[in-house]
Parts: C-alpha cells; sequence; structure tokens
C-alpha cells in the first residue's frame, strides 16, 4: 500500500485496531500503526496532515 490508498489503509487500520474510535487518534500514532502495517511499502516521510486526515475521514466512515 501507498499513502494514496486511502481506504485501503483505513480498511487495514479498522481491522487491526477494532477497539480505538479513530475520531479520538492522534496523527502521530496514526502515522505510526499505518507504517506498521505489513502491506504499506510507501516512503513514511512522503505523508502530511492532508493524507492522514484523509485516511482518519475513511476510516471513520468505514465504522
Amino acid at each position: 500500500m501507498k499513502w494514496t490508498d486511502v481506504n485501503e489503509i483505513a480498511m487495514a487500520l479498522a481491522d487491526h485496531h477494532v477497539d480505538v474510535d479513530p475520531r479520538t487518534i492522534r496523527f502521530t500514532d496514526l502515522h505510526r500503526w499505518i507504517c506498521a502495517l505489513e502491506d504499506f511499502n510507501d516512503d513514511p516521510n512522503r505523508s502530511g496532515e492532508k493524507i492522514l486526515e484523509a485516511i482518519q475521514q475513511a476510516w471513520i466512515d468505514e465504522l
């Protein structure tokens, strides 16, 4: 997965962190969790606030 795979990342996060409310997650934790996903293989430094917001919103929508 790459940073642009917003929905795929959101689904993976929802599967791995079922007990977490994505509305309460800090971006630093979100970034760390995304980079730790097994299928994630993009440059960790290529993310920004906008992409993290998009992933967070997709995760919220997933619920």
